[in-house]
């Protein structure tokens, strides 16, 4: 039985090139999985004309910020946008495209059919430059070490939630977080959500620049951008301040409670929703 109301959330900057063909891949492909489909896209104060190519499509919201903010913030609207619709599944991507519409259809179903809480799109063969692959690396070791056990992607952009899972988390993130997904992660664990990893492609930057447009352009492009290092600093001390120092105020999440599995809720596939190597 498809859910009544599916709500696709996405942060957005200067994708006027690709977003519009991004939301038709993704609606074509969860199209069966709703009876409703809303996109929300917070357009964070764009220079070109991401929020233009969207008017007037009638199942997206566009929220224009008066002040560009960053992905961390606007993300975090973003979810505030969805959850204000009450619909039945959340879904969170990125407005740049790297992910296929039928991964986001297939952590939908692995949703369903696990009873889990979030479902995370664990990407495999990036495309990113090799230090944004080096900065994922470290963090996720950084966070294994502190909690004891490691959580693939811990990080990524590609997420599916059950509305009170996704109100619990975005109730004790603040508003101003540059890594909200990072202190996600680790709240689920904390809280003792369940939650379930699905291996999901990634790939290119939809549009004409492939590398985007967030880090600015490096002299050398093999290098990183200095944009880039300065954001890593602040991250990590945002998240050893807030997520995982003694007395960090994130570290105090309560255990949620066991959600029921209702009986249209099979259990997943061995294949899909196991965690990847």
């Amino acid at each position: 039985m498809p859910y009544a109301h599916l709500a696709v959330v996405m942060p957005a900057y200067n994708e006027a090139e690709g977003i519009a063909g991004f939301i038709d891949e993704i609606r074509r492909a969860v199209a069966p999985l709703a009876e409703r489909v809303t996109f929300v896209v917070v357009d964070d104060r764009s220079a070109d004309r991401t929020a233009a190519v969207l008017a007037g499509v009638d199942d997206v919201q566009v929220d224009s910020r008066p002040v560009n903010r960053g992905h961390g913030p606007t993300a975090l609207v973003a979810y505030r946008r969805g959850l204000a619709l009450h619909p039945d599944v959340l879904v969170h991507v990125d407005g740049d495209g790297q992910f296929l519409g039928s991964d986001l259809a297939a952590a939908v179903r692995a949703l369903g059919r696990t009873g889990a809480s979030v479902v995370h799109g664990v990407r495999r063969h990036r495309t990113e430059a090799w230090h944004r692959r080096v900065l994922t690396l470290c963090v996720r070791l950084l966070i294994a070490s502190w909690v004891g056990r490691g959580i693939p992607d811990v990080n990524t952009p590609l997420r599916a939630y059950r509305p009170d899972a996704a109100q619990l988390l975005v109730d004790l993130v603040p508003s101003d977080a540059l890594v909200p997904h990072v202190h996600f992660s680790l709240a689920e664990a904390r809280a003792g959500l369940d939650v379930r990893y699905l291996p999901v492609q990634s790939i290119p930057r939809r549009g004409s620049e492939a590398t985007g447009t967030m880090w600015g352009r490096a002299a050398r492009p093999s290098l990183p951008p200095k944009r880039l290092l300065l954001f890593a600093r602040d991250a990590l001390r945002e998240t050893w301040a807030w997520s995982l120092r003694p007395g960090a105020p994130l570290r105090t999440v309560a255990p949620a409670p066991t959600r029921a599995v209702g009986p249209a809720e099979a259990e997943p596939t061995a294949d899909e929703d196991a965690p990847p190597s």
